[in-house]
């Protein structure tokens, strides 16, 4: 693995093919044997846990509580809400058959024609339908609301051009669907819940983001308003992270879902749902990797702290390990996560690659000569700095150490981002411009059909409107029309 870290593709060569190098090398994810989908790895999958674990605790501290719905929803289900089943026809997998059986020619196994489904099955792409399916009956009166459910789970939507992590077939994520009484707890809860994405992404993974509301063209099918955070990666290319719909009443008038009101007069419910997914693993890494490998916020680490014995024999590393162990439980006491490598198989410039390559956050060295002076070399990931710590105090140092990366992984990021946020007023200055990435804050008119032109001529599509953004008179920048405000536009994943 350290002679495949040498050959590690340069970002400023071709930043494409070092994130599918990176994704491989790194032990995260690799190709599966269906088209489109992808096996996620123990290290990759480490990662995932961590930050399913965090959103979960943030979820439930909201009031959320997770439950499971099925994985096929009836056709005629996702052919209730109109927009809703447009939205996703394109990418539906169906499910016709229930049964195989031996090909009388001998060639192996085939559909049995005589086990046709009465109704066709979608393999779910989203929940909302066979949720709110599903909340008819557990809703009939104002004390049976709100219902808060949230569930992790797979999905898949059927795409022709796939990367790991960032589109696949079929990926993990959680969807939360809610049921208020009113339009403003719907309304509110939407609006927390792209907070908490958002405190999330910059708390934990280190990443600045826009929080905005899309357009409607933009938005989810079938919602009022879509809610979004967006994070910009080192390309300059704009990533979608999280989003939150505001479904108002649709899903509850598709489905015939009421409740007696305090009156004791039916209403519809108000829906909201909302979602991130592993797609995060792709902007974690794309966000702040470099050219030697991974760069891991110390907050999602699975391996926060590794420590590499320096030994020539058996009898040394007895006394390294003899130093080493109670460093380690002071690490672990204070809730750090910490692997002692003391396997005898490899050499320690291997380890030191294969540690960087996968992002640890920091790396300690120690060696007969370290015990003999009472230190330690300390290597942080971030910037790639060494130093010599003394051993006294040694844990309490690297937990510091550990804050410190986490701020300057972060604060990194922001500078970046904030290096490339233009103002443009000019369509044939954007047009030169955007080929170079980054987030244009540019004035639009509104309209559908300035957005397609703008999508189809440069390939950048708005990303949102930012919910921060001042009100600014000024004029669209493709056809001179009044506008009160820029939005953001970029190319994005």
């Amino acid at each position: 693995m350290a002679i495949e870290l040498q050959h590690l593709t340069k970002r400023q060569e071709n930043y494409s093919q070092w994130y599918n190098e990176l994704v491989v090398k790194a032990d995260l994810a690799e190709q599966s044997a269906v088209r489109g989908c992808m096996v996620i790895k123990p290290y990759g999958y480490a990662i995932w846990e961590k930050m399913q674990s965090i959103l979960d605790k943030m979820f439930k501290e909201t009031g959320v509580k997770n439950a499971y719905f099925p994985l096929l929803i009836p056709k005629s289900f996702l052919c209730r809400e109109a927009e809703h089943v447009e939205g996703f026809a394109k990418e539906c997998a169906v499910v016709t058959h229930y049964r195989l059986k031996n090909d009388p020619n001998g060639t192996g196994v085939i559909v049995d024609p005589e086990a046709r489904l009465e109704e066709e099955l979608i393999v779910r792409p989203t929940s909302e339908t066979i949720i709110w399916g599903t909340y008819k009956n557990w809703i009939h009166s104002y004390r049976d609301l709100p219902v808060v459910c949230n569930q992790w789970c797979n999905v898949m939507r059927w795409e022709m051009r796939t990367r790991m992590f960032l589109r696949t077939s079929e990926f993990l994520w959680q969807e939360g669907h809610c049921a208020h009484a009113t339009a403003e707890e719907s309304e509110q809860r939407t609006v927390q819940m792209i907070n908490l994405y958002a405190n999330f992404a910059r708390q934990y993974m280190g990443l600045p983001v826009i929080i905005g509301v899309k357009t409607a063209n933009e938005r989810f099918a079938g919602a009022l308003n879509t809610y979004t955070i967006e994070a910009m990666m080192q390309d300059g290319k704009a990533l979608q992270s999280g989003t939150s719909h505001n479904l108002g009443q649709n899903f509850a008038k598709a489905f015939d879902v009421t409740f007696m009101n305090k009156e004791n007069k039916p209403e519809y419910v108000w829906a909201n749902s909302w979602g991130v997914s592993t797609r995060l693993m792709g902007a974690l890494i794309m966000a702040h990797s470099d050219d030697n490998g991974l760069v891991l916020p110390p907050h999602l680490a699975p391996i926060q702290v590794v420590i590499v014995p320096i030994f020539k024999n058996n009898e040394q590393l007895a006394a390294i390990s003899e130093v080493v162990n109670p460093i380690v439980k002071q690490l672990e006491a204070l809730g750090i996560s910490v692997k002692y490598d003391d396997d005898d198989k490899r050499r320690p410039g291997f380890k030191f690659a294969d540690y960087e390559l996968k992002g640890i956050p920091v790396r300690l060295a120690i060696g007969a000569r370290d015990i003999e002076n009472g230190t330690i070399e300390v290597m942080r990931r971030d910037t790639l700095e060494k130093s010599v710590m003394p051993l006294a105090g040694i844990a309490d140092a690297v937990k510091d150490l550990l804050e410190d990366i986490q701020t300057n992984i972060y604060n990194k990021a922001l500078k970046m981002r904030d290096s490339r946020v233009y103002k443009v007023d000019s369509y044939e200055e954007f047009k030169e411009r955007i080929e170079d990435g980054g987030f244009f804050l540019c004035h639009w008119d509104g309209t559908t059909e300035t957005e397609e032109r703008i999508k189809e001529e440069t390939k950048a599509t708005i990303r949102c409107i930012p919910l921060d953004g001042e009100e600014e008179e000024g004029f669209c920048m493709v056809t001179g029309k009044p506008s009160k405000r820029r939005v953001v536009i970029a190319r994005a994943y």
